[in-house]
Protein backbone atom coordinates (compact mmCIF):
# COMPACT_ATOMS: atom_id res chain seq x y z
CA UNK A 1 0.00 0.00 0.00
CA UNK A 2 1.93 3.07 -1.22
CA UNK A 3 0.64 6.55 -0.40
CA UNK A 4 1.67 10.00 -1.49
CA UNK A 5 0.77 13.61 -0.72
CA UNK A 6 0.99 15.64 -3.90
CA UNK A 7 4.30 14.78 -5.53
CA UNK A 8 5.83 13.44 -2.31
CA UNK A 9 5.58 9.73 -1.62
CA UNK A 10 4.96 9.17 2.12
CA UNK A 11 4.60 5.38 2.29
CA UNK A 12 5.84 2.62 0.04
CA UNK A 13 5.51 -1.18 0.03
CA UNK A 14 3.41 -1.37 3.21
CA UNK A 15 1.71 -4.73 3.62
CA UNK A 16 0.60 -5.96 7.02
CA UNK A 17 -2.09 -8.01 8.72
CA UNK A 18 -3.41 -7.56 12.25
CA UNK A 19 -5.18 -10.43 13.98
CA UNK A 20 -8.39 -10.15 15.96
CA UNK A 21 -7.62 -9.32 19.59
CA UNK A 22 -3.96 -8.61 18.85
CA UNK A 23 -1.90 -5.73 20.24
CA UNK A 24 0.14 -4.67 17.22
CA UNK A 25 2.73 -1.94 17.70
CA UNK A 26 4.35 0.11 14.96
CA UNK A 27 7.65 1.75 15.83
CA UNK A 28 9.96 4.01 13.90
CA UNK A 29 11.58 7.45 13.85
CA UNK A 30 9.67 10.67 13.24
CA UNK A 31 8.89 11.46 9.63
CA UNK A 32 8.46 7.89 8.42
CA UNK A 33 4.72 8.11 7.77
CA UNK A 34 3.43 6.30 10.87
CA UNK A 35 0.60 8.77 11.49
CA UNK A 36 -0.31 8.77 7.79
CA UNK A 37 -0.51 4.98 7.91
CA UNK A 38 -2.93 5.13 10.85
CA UNK A 39 -5.07 7.72 9.09
CA UNK A 40 -5.28 5.46 6.04
CA UNK A 41 -6.25 2.50 8.25
CA UNK A 42 -8.91 4.67 9.92
CA UNK A 43 -10.38 5.70 6.57
CA UNK A 44 -9.57 9.35 7.32
CA UNK A 45 -7.09 9.53 4.43
CA UNK A 46 -7.67 7.73 1.16
CA UNK A 47 -4.74 5.63 -0.02
CA UNK A 48 -3.50 6.55 -3.48
CA UNK A 49 -3.28 2.84 -4.33
CA UNK A 50 -3.69 -0.51 -2.62
CA UNK A 51 -6.48 -1.29 -0.18
CA UNK A 52 -7.39 -1.63 3.49
CA UNK A 53 -9.72 -4.38 4.69
CA UNK A 54 -11.36 -4.89 8.08
CA UNK A 55 -12.70 -8.42 8.59
CA UNK A 56 -12.88 -8.85 4.81
CA UNK A 57 -14.59 -5.50 4.12
CA UNK A 58 -12.72 -2.98 2.01
CA UNK A 59 -12.48 0.42 3.67
CA UNK A 60 -13.34 3.51 1.60
CA UNK A 61 -14.16 5.86 4.48
CA UNK A 62 -14.23 5.86 8.30
CA UNK A 63 -15.80 2.54 9.38
CA UNK A 64 -18.03 2.49 12.46
CA UNK A 65 -16.04 -0.27 14.16
CA UNK A 66 -12.62 1.42 13.87
CA UNK A 67 -11.71 4.31 16.18
CA UNK A 68 -8.58 6.46 16.22
CA UNK A 69 -7.18 7.93 19.44
CA UNK A 70 -4.87 10.92 19.11
CA UNK A 71 -1.92 12.16 21.13
CA UNK A 72 -3.42 15.60 21.81
CA UNK A 73 -6.20 14.72 24.25
CA UNK A 74 -6.85 18.37 25.21
CA UNK A 75 -8.08 19.23 21.71
CA UNK A 76 -9.86 15.89 21.25
CA UNK A 77 -12.17 16.46 24.23
CA UNK A 78 -15.05 18.93 24.45
CA UNK A 79 -14.14 21.07 27.45
CA UNK A 80 -17.73 22.29 28.04
CA UNK A 81 -19.09 18.74 28.35
CA UNK A 82 -18.76 16.56 31.43
CA UNK A 83 -16.64 13.43 31.31
CA UNK A 84 -19.76 11.28 30.92
CA UNK A 85 -21.11 13.42 28.07
CA UNK A 86 -17.73 13.34 26.33
CA UNK A 87 -17.67 9.55 26.57
CA UNK A 88 -21.20 9.28 25.20
CA UNK A 89 -20.70 11.82 22.42
CA UNK A 90 -19.97 9.30 19.67
CA UNK A 91 -23.10 7.23 20.30
CA UNK A 92 -25.63 9.98 20.99
CA UNK A 93 -28.60 9.52 18.67
CA UNK A 94 -27.41 6.06 17.64
CA UNK A 95 -28.62 4.13 20.70
CA UNK A 96 -31.49 4.70 23.11
CA UNK A 97 -31.01 6.55 26.39
CA UNK A 98 -30.74 3.46 28.59
CA UNK A 99 -28.12 1.82 26.38
CA UNK A 100 -26.17 5.07 26.13
CA UNK A 101 -26.08 5.35 29.91
CA UNK A 102 -24.94 1.73 30.26
CA UNK A 103 -22.23 2.03 27.62
CA UNK A 104 -20.87 5.20 29.21
CA UNK A 105 -20.88 3.54 32.62
CA UNK A 106 -19.11 0.44 31.29
CA UNK A 107 -16.48 2.49 29.45
CA UNK A 108 -15.74 4.66 32.47
CA UNK A 109 -15.39 1.55 34.62
CA UNK A 110 -12.89 0.06 32.16
CA UNK A 111 -10.58 3.07 32.55
CA UNK A 112 -11.20 3.66 36.26
CA UNK A 113 -13.08 6.96 35.97
CA UNK A 114 -16.46 6.02 37.45
CA UNK A 115 -16.12 8.70 40.14
CA UNK A 116 -15.28 11.41 37.62
CA UNK A 117 -18.38 11.14 35.42
CA UNK A 118 -19.63 14.62 36.39
CA UNK A 119 -16.25 16.36 36.21
CA UNK A 120 -15.12 18.46 33.27
CA UNK A 121 -11.97 17.70 31.26
CA UNK A 122 -10.26 20.90 32.42
CA UNK A 123 -10.54 19.65 36.00
CA UNK A 124 -8.54 16.48 35.23
CA UNK A 125 -4.86 15.69 34.88
CA UNK A 126 -3.38 14.90 31.47
CA UNK A 127 -3.42 11.18 32.15
CA UNK A 128 -7.07 11.27 33.21
CA UNK A 129 -8.01 13.26 30.11
CA UNK A 130 -6.36 10.63 27.95
CA UNK A 131 -8.40 7.99 29.79
CA UNK A 132 -11.54 9.92 28.88
CA UNK A 133 -10.54 9.81 25.22
CA UNK A 134 -9.94 6.05 25.50
CA UNK A 135 -13.29 5.57 27.25
CA UNK A 136 -15.06 7.51 24.49
CA UNK A 137 -13.54 5.13 21.97
CA UNK A 138 -14.53 2.08 24.03
CA UNK A 139 -18.14 3.27 24.28
CA UNK A 140 -18.35 2.72 20.52
CA UNK A 141 -17.40 -0.94 21.11
CA UNK A 142 -14.90 -0.94 18.24
CA UNK A 143 -13.31 -3.97 16.66
CA UNK A 144 -10.09 -2.00 16.17
CA UNK A 145 -8.53 0.87 18.13
CA UNK A 146 -5.84 2.89 16.36
CA UNK A 147 -3.62 4.86 18.73
CA UNK A 148 -1.20 7.55 17.54
CA UNK A 149 1.50 8.00 20.21
CA UNK A 150 -1.21 8.55 22.84
CA UNK A 151 1.17 8.67 25.82
CA UNK A 152 3.99 10.75 24.32
CA UNK A 153 3.06 13.91 26.25
CA UNK A 154 2.61 12.17 29.62
CA UNK A 155 5.07 11.77 32.48
CA UNK A 156 6.79 8.41 32.98
CA UNK A 157 4.64 7.21 35.91
CA UNK A 158 1.35 8.09 34.21
CA UNK A 159 2.55 6.49 30.98
CA UNK A 160 3.38 3.24 32.79
CA UNK A 161 -0.03 3.18 34.49
CA UNK A 162 -1.88 3.69 31.21
CA UNK A 163 0.23 1.06 29.43
CA UNK A 164 -0.92 -1.49 32.01
CA UNK A 165 -4.52 -0.29 31.72
CA UNK A 166 -4.42 -0.82 27.96
CA UNK A 167 -3.37 -4.44 28.48
CA UNK A 168 -6.27 -4.92 30.88
CA UNK A 169 -8.75 -3.25 28.52
CA UNK A 170 -7.61 -5.41 25.63
CA UNK A 171 -8.09 -8.56 27.71
CA UNK A 172 -11.60 -7.48 28.74
CA UNK A 173 -12.84 -6.24 25.36
CA UNK A 174 -11.08 -8.49 22.84
CA UNK A 175 -10.55 -5.50 20.55
CA UNK A 176 -7.53 -5.28 18.28
CA UNK A 177 -5.07 -2.47 18.97
CA UNK A 178 -2.73 -0.83 16.46
CA UNK A 179 -0.42 1.38 18.50
CA UNK A 180 2.10 3.79 16.94
CA UNK A 181 5.12 4.95 18.95
CA UNK A 182 8.72 6.04 18.53
CA UNK A 183 9.54 4.60 21.98
CA UNK A 184 11.16 1.18 21.48
CA UNK A 185 10.67 0.06 25.09
CA UNK A 186 6.98 0.98 24.95
CA UNK A 187 6.57 -0.97 21.71
CA UNK A 188 8.18 -4.08 23.21
CA UNK A 189 6.29 -3.84 26.50
CA UNK A 190 2.86 -3.45 24.87
CA UNK A 191 3.11 -5.45 21.70
CA UNK A 192 2.22 -8.99 20.72
CA UNK A 193 3.98 -8.09 17.47
CA UNK A 194 6.08 -5.13 16.38
CA UNK A 195 6.46 -3.73 12.87
CA UNK A 196 9.41 -1.43 12.19
CA UNK A 197 8.91 1.42 9.72
CA UNK A 198 11.94 3.37 8.53
CA UNK A 199 13.00 5.68 5.74
CA UNK A 200 11.31 8.40 3.74
CA UNK A 201 9.07 7.33 2.16
CA UNK A 202 8.30 4.98 5.03
CA UNK A 203 8.83 1.32 4.31
CA UNK A 204 7.93 -1.72 6.36
CA UNK A 205 11.09 -3.36 7.68
CA UNK A 206 11.36 -6.24 10.10
CA UNK A 207 8.50 -7.57 12.20
CA UNK A 208 8.97 -9.25 15.58
CA UNK A 209 6.79 -11.70 17.50
CA UNK A 210 7.03 -10.55 21.12
CA UNK A 211 6.48 -13.72 23.11
CA UNK A 212 7.05 -12.24 26.57
CA UNK A 213 5.11 -13.74 29.51
CA UNK A 214 1.69 -12.32 30.40
CA UNK A 215 0.47 -10.53 32.37
CA UNK A 216 3.33 -8.10 31.90
CA UNK A 217 4.79 -6.12 34.77
CA UNK A 218 6.58 -2.79 34.61
CA UNK A 219 9.41 -4.02 36.87
CA UNK A 220 9.69 -7.75 36.20
CA UNK A 221 9.04 -7.71 32.43
CA UNK A 222 11.48 -4.89 31.73
CA UNK A 223 14.26 -6.77 33.55
CA UNK A 224 13.83 -10.01 31.62
CA UNK A 225 16.75 -10.95 29.34
CA UNK A 226 14.21 -11.54 26.55
CA UNK A 227 12.87 -7.99 26.92
CA UNK A 228 16.38 -6.56 26.60
CA UNK A 229 17.06 -8.77 23.59
CA UNK A 230 13.89 -7.60 21.83
CA UNK A 231 14.73 -3.97 22.63
CA UNK A 232 18.19 -4.40 21.13
CA UNK A 233 16.88 -6.21 18.04
CA UNK A 234 14.28 -3.52 17.30
CA UNK A 235 16.86 -0.78 17.83
CA UNK A 236 19.20 -2.49 15.38
CA UNK A 237 16.39 -2.89 12.83
CA UNK A 238 15.74 0.86 12.98
CA UNK A 239 19.44 1.67 12.64
CA UNK A 240 19.79 -0.64 9.67
CA UNK A 241 16.88 1.20 8.10
CA UNK A 242 19.06 4.29 7.93
CA UNK A 243 18.37 6.04 11.24
CA UNK A 244 20.40 6.24 14.42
Amino acid sequence: MPHQLGDRKVLEDISLEVWRGEFFTIVGPSGTGKTTLLRVLAGLTQSTSGSVQIQGREINGPPEDVVMIFQDYSHALLQWRTVARNVGFGIEGRVDASELKQRVSDALALVGLEKNADDYPWQLSGGMQQRVQIARALALRPAVLLMDEPFAALDAMTKATLQDELHRVREQTGSSFVFVTHDIEEAVYLGDRIAVITGSPGRLGQTFDIDLPKPRDQIITRQLPEFLQFRYAVHQAIRQGGHA
